[in-house]
This record gives structure tokens, sequence and C-alpha cells, in this order.
């Protein structure tokens, strides 16, 4: 049998001074989500600013769809702003996020 094992969860914080830029890779899911989250909503809940960079990932679940929901819902909340990075659309993440109409309510930017 051949073949390679995912990529490992891997989560990365650059605190700058307006927001902070968090960028995941490897695969998002229920063991996975609840790091990402607290990484999240840590930021948003004095109405920071996080930018999510999910270009790294390989695989995301519906765990992984709530916690971009509820980080959504956090920034309305609070008075921050909550944004993801562009990621390919024909790929695993781009398509999760255009099945759920989630590209239609998120902000989606170019960059972080």
């Amino acid at each position: 049998m051949t073949g390679s094992w995912p990529a490992p969860f891997s989560i990365s914080i650059d605190d700058q001074p307006a927001q902070a830029l968090i960028a995941v890779g490897g695969e998002l899911d229920l063991g996975t989500a609840p790091t990402l989250e607290d990484a999240v909503m840590a930021r948003l809940q004095g109405g920071g600013h996080v930018v999510l960079d999910l270009r790294g990932l390989d695989f995301i679940d519906s765990t992984g769809v709530r916690v971009i929901v509820s980080a959504h819902r956090a920034a309305q909340e609070h008075g921050g702003r909550f944004a993801l990075v562009r990621t390919l659309p024909d790929g695993a993440v781009g398509r999760v996020l255009r099945i759920s109409g989630l590209d239609d309510v998120l902000e989606i930017v170019d960059e972080a």
C-alpha cells in the first residue's frame, strides 16, 4: 500500500499592532479545531482584528467550518474584524467555503 500521510496540523500566530494573522496547515477537524478556536476567540473577544489564512490546509470538516462561523459572529458581537485569506476556488477548502455559502458572507482578502 502506497500513499502519504496528511501533514500534521500546524498553527502560526503573528500578533501585529493592528491585527493578528493566524495561518493554519494540515487538517482542521474535530481534533484540531479547538486549538484554532482558542487562538481566534482570544483575539476577537476584546474587539480585535483577525485575518485567518487557510491556504495551508489540506482538509477542513464541519467542526472547522463551525470555528469560522463562530469567529465571524464573535467579531460582529465585539466590534472586531474577521477575514479569511482567499483560497484556491477548486481546492478542498475553497470548495467547502463555496458549498457552505460562506464565501458570500465572510470578508475575503487577497493577502494578509
